[in-house]
């Protein structure tokens, strides 16, 4: 009996001692494989989270598209080599990182400090330029030139149709998955806030960018094997190109030049006379895409906001007035310098005496106008104002366009506007109306196209920012043809022609003389609103007009704002160097 028991016993301790031997093989097989390829809860190396961790914390390009000009001039996306920090165990000897250093611009100390700190990549600005454009000089372990799409260009600009971008989960929450990837947009991608980013977002939101992973372990041990991994998203189609309509050239040089001078605050509306295209449109003062501060308000963009336009407007006063038969170019009136009613003078003490409807404008007399403006209805101002492209909105835009959703190209435009709904119009409010004062708002954008309306005989374009969408292989995505508002003409042909020609005796022998010099002969009209600011009297300064008059080529609208009462017409002499400049530029052509 207790030689079975022992027996059993031995069995037992044998098949225990066989249980021990394969656990502890087991277990020395998992460690070994722990150590040469350790495992993670979601099926993945340790090595592999690692990289993935990096591609996560690096992007060198979104994948969203890009703008060109008319003539295929990027306007956004460039290329900057910049050199990149990634975490490590051990830093380079001091004398590599003495040379980093001057790359970087940076005391060695500080940029070692920075480095250890680091828990993912970090990419450094240089301080050569040059070596921004393409890598110069060698990096020591840990460090690559690393290609990053930057979306715009260094500092700021006047170019606020073209908008920014920015992160926005709520939108990206709102966004259907990417038809093309077949998955959802990732939370933090950047979206457009404004401008052209904004009306073409559609358009432009990639199906997958450039990232790049760097092999290092779990506790950021260098592994060279590995070395730095860059990923992209192939594909023939995407990401796509906008041509917009602007000729960088002339939008550059006009932003130079609205520096130059000294325009604080105001607009340059540049437009293709043969149909409305937008060749420039400048906003003061400037804003810087990469940094945008929406406090203070510099992104918005001033050619599409509706300002007091003072004398301009006696255009329309000039064509509801003969449209209606209320008047004719030789008609004559008297001003004495008052006009004895609703507190009107004319800008010219004495007055001009006795003068015609055609001297008045290129005058600018305030009595001349102001009669006229009695004259009329409201229903007669406000429907020429309306057919010449005021008091609504005129860009680019479809009820419905690839996919049923509406499309308008131009960002933040204000319609304007003619009569306040809530004032009685009486005599008064007529007369005041007729001098570009009281309520009436127009913005730069439509006074410039105001002008190509006249140029077509009363036949009103839509103004475009974009002609077409193009794949990257080069093929055609999406079209935006020149548009018209309206089946036909309001304004007549003879009531075109007689504004033009009125237009061109305010160079000759009125307020544009100082024009007389151009390189061109030009046509236009000035125009000076008064208003109150914080308690203060400033005018709003415009000039209005298109060149050369044998064969018109631009239309163009200059408004300086907030300039102080009684100050040097400054939106005349803008208008007259960006004529020059636009001259200069076609014989260079």
């Amino acid at each position: 009996m207790l030689v079975r028991l022992k027996k059993r016993i031995f069995i037992v301790l044998l098949a225990f001692s066989f249980f021990l031997i394969v656990f502890a093989v087991r277990m020395g097989w998992l460690a070994w494989s722990a150590a040469a390829r350790p495992l993670t809860a979601g099926g993945r190396t340790i090595n592999e989270l690692a990289v993935r961790q990096r591609e996560q914390g690096i992007e060198l390009d979104s994948g969203r598209g890009h703008f060109v000009d008319r003539d295929g001039v990027r306007l956004t996306g460039e290329i900057q080599w910049l050199p990149t920090l990634f975490p490590v165990h051990g830093l380079p000897e001091t004398e590599s990182l003495r040379k980093l250093a001057e790359i970087v611009d940076m005391p060695p100390d500080e940029l070692k400090a920075k480095w250890k700190m680091i828990q993912a990549p970090l990419a450094l600005e240089t301080a050569n330029k040059e070596s921004s454009k393409r890598p110069i000089g060698d990096l020591p372990e840990g460090v690559e030139w690393l290609p990053y799409m930057k979306r715009y260009p260094e500092g700021r600009s006047g170019s606020q149709w073209l908008g920014y971008v920015a992160q926005r989960p709520d939108v990206i929450r709102g966004l259907k998955i990417g038809q093309e990837s077949g998955r959802p947009f990732p939370i933090q991608m950047e979206v457009g806030a404004s401008g052209l980013e904004l009306s073409m977002d559609r358009f432009l939101r990639g199906i997958g960018g450039t990232r790049v992973s760097y092999g290092t372990d779990g506790r950021y041990r260098s592994m060279p094997s590995i070395g730095t991994r860059i990923r992209t998203t192939d594909n023939p189609y995407y990401p796509v190109q906008i041509q917009t309509t602007i000729k960088e050239g002339i939008q550059r040089e006009l932003e130079k030049l609205s520096e130059t001078m000294k325009v604080e605050e105001g607009a340059i509306v540049v437009l293709d006379a043969r149909q409305g295209d937008i060749i420039a449109m400048v906003s003061r003062p400037f804003y810087d895409p990469s940094h945008i501060q929406v406090a203070d308000g510099a992104w918005s963009n001033r050619a599409v906001k509706a300002e007091a336009p003072g004398s301009i407007f006696k255009l329309v006063i000039a064509a509801a007035a003969l449209e209606s038969g209320v008047t004719r170019p030789g008609e004559m009136f008297h001003c004495s310098g008052e006009y004895h009613r609703y507190g009107i003078s004319c800008w010219k003490t004495g007055g001009h005496g006795d003068i015609s409807l055609e001297q008045g404008l290129a005058q600018s007399c305030n009595v001349v106008f102001a009669e006229l403006g009695e004259r009329l209805s409201q229903a007669q101002i406000a429907r020429t104002a309306s057919a010449l492209g005021l008091s609504h909105k005129i860009g680019w835009y479809a009820d419905s366009f690839m996919g049923g959703e509406e499309l308008r190209q131009i960002d933040q435009e204000e319609a304007g506007r003619v009569f306040h709904p809530a004032v009685q119009v009486d005599g008064g409010v007529l007369a005041q109306t007729a001098l570009g004062q009281r309520d009436v708002l127009v913005t730069p954008l439509q006074a410039a196209n105001l002008v190509v309306t006249l140029l077509h005989n009363g036949q009103l374009f839509s103004p475009r920012l974009v002609s077409k969408v193009l794949y990257k292989d080069g093929s055609t995505m999406a079209e935006f043809p020149a548009k018209k508002l309206g089946r036909e003409a309001v304004i007549s042909p003879k009531t075109s022609h007689q504004l033009l020609v009125m237009m061109r005796r305010v160079i000759t022998e009125g307020t544009g003389r100082s024009m007389r010099s151009s390189k061109w002969e030009l046509a236009g009209k000035s125009g000076t609103a008064q208003v109150i600011k914080s308690g203060k009297k400033l005018n709003q300064q415009w000039f209005i007009g298109y060149g050369p008059v044998s064969e018109p080529q631009y239309a163009v609208a200059v408004l300086v704002q907030n300039r102080p009462a009684g100050s040097h017409h400054l939106a005349a002499d803008v208008f007259r160097r960006v004529m020059d400049i636009l001259a200069q530029d076609t014989d260079v052509s």
